[in-house]
C-alpha cells in the first residue's frame, strides 16, 4: 500500500505542475490591465512603468511564470494589488471560511443524501422510491444562486428567523462554533447542500439495487444472514464508489461555491474570487485558484487511496 502511494504521488506532481502553468495563463490572457483598479486615471508613463516593474508586469510571461512558481513554492504568492497584504494571508483565512461551510454542506448533503438514497434502492417502484427520486432530481436540477435568494426571501425576510449574510453578528468574518455563529451559516450551507445531496442520493440509490439483484445477496439470504448482516455487506459493497463521488462533490463545493458565497456575502475563496475578478487583481486571483485547484488535485489523490483501501479488487500496481 505504501508503495502504491508513492506511485499516486509521483502521477500527481506533473498534474499540480500542469494545473499551475494553466492558472498562471488562464488569469494573463484575460482582457484588462490589473493596475488600472490601483492607478489614478491621470497617471504619467512612468509612474505606469515603475508600477509595473514593481510587479514583475514588464517581464516576458515565461520569466514571469518562473518567478511566480519560485515564489509559490517558498509559500509566497505575492501582495494584493488591491489591498495590499500579503495573498497567501487573505487566501489562508478564506480558505478556513470555505471549508467550514463547505464540511457543513457536506455533512448535511451526504447524511441525507445517502439516506434517501439507501431508501430508495431498498423500496424500488414504491412510493418512497419515486419521492426521493424526485427530491435528487430536484436537488440536482436547481440552480443553487436561485434556490439560496429564494431561501434568504422566506427565512430572513418574510419570516425573520435567519440573518441574510455574513458570517457573524460582530461583522469580523471569522466563524465560530456556537448557536450564533450556526444560526448564520445555516442559510448557505443548505444552499451548498442541494446539490451534491440530489447527486449521491442518485449514486445510492443505482448503487444499491444493482448489488441487492446481484446473486450473492441471495445466498447470504439462502444462507440464514439477517437483514442487517446482508446490509453491511451492501455497504461495504457500495461504499468505494460512493466514496469517490462523495470526494468529488467535497471538491466542487470547495471550488464551485462563488455564487453562493457572494449571495450570503460569506467570506470565503468564492467571495474573494469574486472580489478579485470585478478588482482585476492578479496576484490574489492566481493565488486563490491555485489553492483551490491544489485542495481539488489532493482531495481525488486522497479519495484515490481510501478507495482502493477499502476494495481490495482495484489494481494496486
Amino acid at each position: 500500500m505504501l508503495l502504491y502511494i508513492l506511485k499516486r504521488l509521483v502521477t500527481v506532481t506533473p498534474v499540480a505542475f500542469g494545473v499551475s502553468v494553466v492558472c498562471f495563463l488562464l488569469v494573463h490572457l484575460a482582457p484588462g490591465d490589473p493596475l488600472s483598479a490601483v492607478l489614478p486615471a491621470d497617471a504619467t508613463q512612468a509612474t505606469i512603468d515603475e508600477m509595473r516593474a514593481a510587479y514583475g508586469f514588464d517581464k516576458p510571461l515565461p520569466v514571469q511564470y518562473a518567478i511566480w512558481l519560485w515564489h509559490v513554492l517558498q509559500g509566497d504568492l505575492g501582495v494584493s494589488i488591491a489591498t495590499g497584504r500579503p495573498v497567501a494571508q487573505e487566501v489562508a483565512r478564506a480558505v478556513v471560511n470555505s471549508l467550514i461551510l463547505a464540511s457543513v454542506a457536506t455533512l448535511i448533503g451526504f447524511t441525507f443524501g445517502t439516506f434517501f438514497g439507501f431508501v430508495a434502492g431498498y423500496k424500488r417502484n414504491s412510493l418512497l422510491d419515486r419521492a426521493a427520486s424526485a427530491l435528487s432530481v430536484f436537488g440536482v436540477s436547481v440552480p443553487h444562486y436561485w434556490l439560496g435568494m429564494v431561501l434568504v426571501i422566506v427565512f430572513s425576510a418574510t419570516l425573520g428567523w435567519l440573518p441574510p449574510t455574513g458570517a457573524g453578528p460582530d461583522g469580523s468574518g471569522h466563524w465560530r462554533p456556537d448557536l450564533e455563529h450556526l444560526r448564520y451559516i445555516a442559510l448557505p450551507a443548505i444552499t451548498m447542500a442541494v446539490i451534491p445531496m440530489g447527486i449521491i442520493a442518485r449514486t445510492v440509490r443505482a448503487l444499491v439495487a444493482d448489488i441487492l439483484s446481484q446473486d450473492f445477496v441471495e445466498a447470504l439470504r439462502a444462507k440464514g444472514l439477517g437483514e442487517w448482516g446482508v446490509f453491511k455487506h451492501v455497504v461495504r459493497n457500495a461504499a468505494p464508489t460512493a466514496l469517490a463521488i462523495m470526494g468529488l462533490q467535497l471538491g466542487y463545493l470547495l471550488g464551485g461555491s462563488i455564487l453562493i458565497e457572494t449571495v450570503f456575502a460569506w467570506p470565503g475563496t468564492g467571495f474573494l474570487l469574486n472580489a478579485a475578478i470585478f478588482q482585476r487583481d492578479l496576484p490574489l486571483l492566481q493565488g486563490s485558484i491555485l489553492v483551490l485547484a491544489m485542495f481539488f488535485v489532493a482531495l481525488n489523490l486522497i479519495v484515490d487511496v481510501m478507495q482502493t483501501a477499502l476494495d481490495p479488487r482495484i489494481e494496486r500496481g
